[in-house]
């Protein structure tokens, strides 16, 4: 191990709070390419059992170092190059621990466009700047100054200028002053936006007049001035009391002298005409920085619970896409999500056949005996619900129930080649159909098959760089598919290239073999197919199931290098293998003294443990322990909303400024965060995730807006 990396693993451990030793063992394994699902599940002897987030957080941190030094390496070649790299500047260099220090080091080095200080010096004035910093004593200032007059130079007043513009980017370039100006304005400073048209009406109203401190302002704020400005509904930039960084810079820079006077002045140049402006942009981009970061981590988490919803199996389900002129496109898929029979039907404007889609909905419910139906939320949805709840009132089933669906995504989906593939003799808006059906039978199944970004359930997400949003939205997919496992006979090869150590094309080839050769009976046939080796293997067989398989441990998260122990632990209780998921079985492995096992096996507690609870539940899914989605009989308006009404609803969309909450009307109202507790909390997430079923009541009801405002607190469920 170098130096460096050694300074690097300790600058981690330092930062994160890990011990030193788990991420130096966590490295080590990123470094062989191992997958962070796959070290998070099956390393933990390793990592000392860290966690996914831990371990992604030591994965960036050790990106953003390397690259660092990397960056340093390229900085240190170009200043000795042209012959100014001293070992004072080496040393502050190469001690530097961010990218922005980095920065600041390597500014007067940079080779610049043309600037005031640059012609000054082609006009040779460097010495008479030289001279001016010196703050001489008896010398006379302007004799001195008569010896740099020429014919670029005509007057003492144009040399003097000159030596100013040179000592003003002399100033501006020095890495402790942009440093100490840009910590001043972090805490001094106020961001500021002005509306350009403030009798124009829009959604940026709010920002036309507003100030806050730059340490206080949230992150949705920031996000939303940035969109103003893009936009152009506003101007926005940062303010602050000049005069106070300009007798900082004074006091620390300019001695007595004759030429005080002229290098105070340059000091002014300096802050108002470079300093300033380079630091409001600095400010700026790292406000925006933390603010896409704070966006990214909320969007990730309600991604992660949006794709964790449960699933609903055995129902066949109605899946309904409304739509005005081109009608409600329909259709029915079984519990498997087969795709039964499809069509179209009218009961929104312009035909408005409210009979003719009842005929419809009572065939399909005689016919094909569908236990629910699932409406999206889109254009014509408020009609379409109205017409499906009169009908189930006066259908004969009393168990049929319908829930609204969210659309996000679909039409995406619907368009895309993967859809095409899938059903290429059906139009977008019958794909669609599938799609809202879909969810509700296995939400993660099928939102795999859409951009993790278009899921609706971000904050300012097309703020975000996309290649910055995809890593990560990506790498919550990957996260919440390993963490349920995949049905290796059923999965798709959406599903199947986010399991880890699968890329897409081994994803096809997997379904391509059980296409041609029949359903796996074992995770060792996985070994036959194309381009799966050994190494991916490793990563990938232990999230990938087969329920009915030879070897009853297949249908468990049980990884097959751990077999062997396993069949050990089941001699050691009198078990055999047979015996998996029994009730016998069962009784045994809660009996045990963990402790005293693995000191008997020789195993490590951690896999120990997840063996044991693996064979406690072989079939568990980790999404049954979320609460179920609303289906409801019933429908509500906007008109129906009184003030004081309480509703259960379902928590659709987690943002900074509080949660969105689906009621049964077509808006979800707004839980602002100060009514979601009595007690202070810093963001909704400390109580709430995205599928979350919460009790809120009615406070306010806007019809003109289109808006309700609802609360936790005064529904009794605030914590």
């Amino acid at each position: 191990m170098s130096t460096v990396e050694a300074e690097i693993f300790k600058r981690i451990a330092d930062e994160t709070g890990i011990p030193l030793g788990k991420v130096q063992n966590t490295v080590s394994l990123l470094d062989d390419d191992k997958t962070i699902p796959f070290i998070a599940r099956y390393r933990k002897e390793v990592t000392g059992e860290l966690d996914e987030v831990e371990i992604r957080k030591i994965e960036e941190r050790l990106r953003y170092y390397r690259n660092l030094e990397e960056k340093k390496a390229d900085v240190l070649r170009l200043i000795d190059e042209q012959g100014k790299l001293t070992d004072e500047l080496k040393a502050k260099i190469l001690a530097v621990r961010r990218l922005t220090d980095l920065e600041d080091l390597y500014r007067p080095y940079r080779l610049k466009r043309k600037t005031r200080a640059s012609v000054a010096r082609e006009r040779g004035l460097q010495g008479l700047a030289d001279f001016l910093w010196s703050f001489p004593g008896e010398e006379f200032l302007f004799a001195e100054t008569e010896k740099y007059l020429g014919d670029d130079v005509p007057t003492v007043e144009d040399a003097l200028q000159g030596a100013r513009d040179i000592i003003a980017e002399q100033v501006a370039d020095d890495p402790e002053v942009r440093q100490k100006v840009r910590e001043m304005m972090r805490r001094r400073g106020l961001i500021r936006s002005r509306g350009r048209d403030t009798e124009q009406e829009s959604v940026y109203s709010l920002y036309y007049d507003f100030q806050e401190p730059v340490n206080r302002i949230p992150p949705h704020r920031i996000l939303a001035i940035n969109r103003g400005e893009k936009e152009e509904f506003l101007k926005a930039g940062v303010e602050m009391e000049s005069d106070l960084v300009i007798d900082w810079l004074t006091q620390r820079l300019v001695q007595d002298g004759t030429s005080s006077d002229q290098v105070s002045e340059a000091i002014r140049d300096a802050y108002r005409r470079l300093l300033f402006p380079a630091v409001e942009r600095d400010i700026r981009s790292e406000l925006t920085d933390k603010a896409q970061e704070q966006a990214l981590q909320v969007f990730s988490q309600n991604l992660r619970r949006l794709l964790l919803q449960p699933p609903v199996w055995g129902k066949i389900i109605l899946g309904i896409d409304p739509g005005y002129r081109t009608g409600c496109k329909w259709a029915v898929v079984d519990s498997t999500g087969q795709v039964l029979d499809i069509g179209v039907f009218y009961p929104t404007p312009p035909r408005r056949d409210v009979q003719g889609t009842m005929k419809t909905l009572k065939r399909l419910l005689k016919e094909h005996r569908i236990n629910a139906i699932a409406i999206g939320n889109g254009t014509g949805s408020r009609e379409t619900e109205q017409v499906v709840a009169d009908f189930i009132r006066n259908s004969d089933d009393p168990l049929l129930v319908y829930t609204i669906v969210s659309e996000a995504g679909a039409s995406v989906y619907s368009a895309s080649p993967l859809a095409a593939q899938e059903f290429p003799e059906l139009d977008v808006s019958e794909r669609s159909a599938i799609s809202i059906a879909r969810r509700v039978i296995d939400p993660l199944a099928e939102l795999v098959k859409i951009e993790p970004r278009s899921c609706g359930v971000g904050q300012y997400q097309h703020d975000i760089p996309s290649k910055r949003l995809d890593e990560s939205l990506c790498g919550v997919v990957e996260s919440a598919v390993n963490h349920v496992g995949v049905d290796l006979n059923t999965a798709s090869p959406s599903l199947l290239s986010y399991v880890a150590g699968l890329s897409g094309t081994v994803a096809a080839n997997i379904v391509k073999r059980r296409e041609e050769a029949g359903p796996f009976q074992d995770r060792r046939q996985l070994l036959k197919v194309p381009r799966l080796g050994p190494k991916a293997f490793e990563q990938a067989a232990g999230f990938l199931r087969i329920p009915r398989g030879k070897n009853p441990l297949d249908a468990t998260p049980i990884h097959p290098e751990s077999y062997d122990l396993t069949e050990r632990l089941l001699s050691y209780i009198g078990e055999e293998m047979s015996q998996v998921g029994s009730d016998s079985l069962l009784r045994k492995l809660e009996g045990l003294d963990i402790n005293l096992v693995a000191r008997e096996l020789g195993v490590g507690l951690p896999t120990l443990r997840d063996i044991i609870e693996a064979l406690t539940r072989p079939g568990r899914d980790p999404r049954e322990d979320v609460p179920p989605p609303v289906f409801r009989q019933d429908v509500l308006s906007m008109d129906s909303l009184l003030m004081g009404m309480e509703f259960q609803g379902v928590v659709r969309n987690v943002v900074d400024f509080g949660v969105f909450v689906d009621i049964g009307v077509k808006v979800d109202g707004l839980v602002h965060i100060s009514e979601m507790s009595e007690r202070r909390i810093k963001h909704p997430m400390e109580l709430v995730s995205v599928g979350d079923i919460i009790n809120v009541q009615v406070i306010l009801v806007d019809k003109e807006k289109n808006r309700v405002s609802l609360s936790m607190k005064k529904a009794g469920t605030s914590v």
